[in-house]
């Protein structure tokens, strides 16, 4: 088992935003996945996922929210902490929470560095097409690597009225990519596609030079991100349809449970093995 472990894992060495571009030019797969505390982030490192994103969803995974919008700006910074001590080798990637880049420049830029400067990350994702442009451009200015964000926006599910799928139209097609487009030229290191058709996805690649990162946005992009809770099967019953599950923790959890509460109202645990 350990020589198994040891096979699947990549080189120690801590990425760069100079990787990724690199990566995608090799035609090498991008690896992305959503931590949030320090076990996952050591589990993370140790199967050699190249980007470790502290994800605004923790306000739906970890934290029960019914979205992302309650996640603070504090909350996030704390699990980006905890990312860094369970995987001081990996590039992280703090998710600028709702409301925490929107209202004013100098706040977005304060914000963000605070990512870089107490959270233990590389770069930082926010969301959004043309209005951000400036933004992304000052923030490269000032010296923070940013990861864009275009199709479905999880932070505008109340303006968009649902979580609905970007890209259907022509009309709408043409807009993604010319958002992509400009994102590249302020000077994001890569992007995240979400939930978006494959297609679309395809001639966004295709139009930018800096790696693609899909979730529910096909197979050609230059990476995939997941959930770790969704590809774990930690939920039970609930699986997007972008997800594919490689585990079925939450039934693993469940057994378990219900076997240390048989085991105590039995008398079966503590035994002497147990005991000091």
């Amino acid at each position: 088992m350990y020589n198994k472990r040891k096979n699947t894992m990549r080189s120690s060495a801590k990425k760069t935003v100079c990787s990724f571009r690199k990566m995608k030019n090799d035609g090498e797969k991008i690896v992305m996945l959503t931590t949030y505390d320090a076990p996952s982030g050591r589990f993370a490192e140790q199967a050699g996922v190249d980007i470790l994103l502290v994800g605004d969803s923790l306000a739906m995974t970890v934290l029960g929210f019914d979205n992302t919008l309650p996640l603070t700006l504090e909350e996030s910074l704390n699990h980006c902490k905890a990312v860094h001590r369970g995987a001081p080798n990996s590039f992280i990637v703090g998710d600028m929470p709702f409301m925490t880049f929107q209202a004013s420049e100098s706040e977005a830029l304060k914000n963000a560095a605070r990512y870089l400067k107490e959270g233990g990350c590389s770069a930082v994702k926010i969301e959004g097409g043309m209005p951000i442009i400036p933004l992304v451009e000052k923030m490269i200015i000032s010296g923070i690597p940013v990861m864009g964000h275009i199709g479905l926006l999880p932070q505008q599910v109340l303006t968009a009225g649902g979580y609905k799928i970007a890209g259907k139209t022509d009309k709408d097609a043409e807009r993604l990519i010319a958002e992509a487009v400009a994102l590249e030229k302020a000077g994001v290191f890569c992007m995240v596609l979400e939930g978006i058709p494959a297609e679309v996805s395809k001639r966004i690649t295709e139009a930018v030079s800096v790696p693609t990162i899909g979730i529910g946005a096909g197979p050609e992009c230059a990476g995939q991100v997941q959930v770790f809770m969704d590809i774990l099967g930690m939920f039970d019953g609930f699986k997007p349809k972008h997800a594919k599950r490689y585990a079925n923790i939450a039934g693993e959890i469940h057994d378990a449970l219900s076997d240390y509460c048989k085991e105590v109202r039995e008398k079966k645990f503590p035994t002497e093995e147990h005991s000091f």
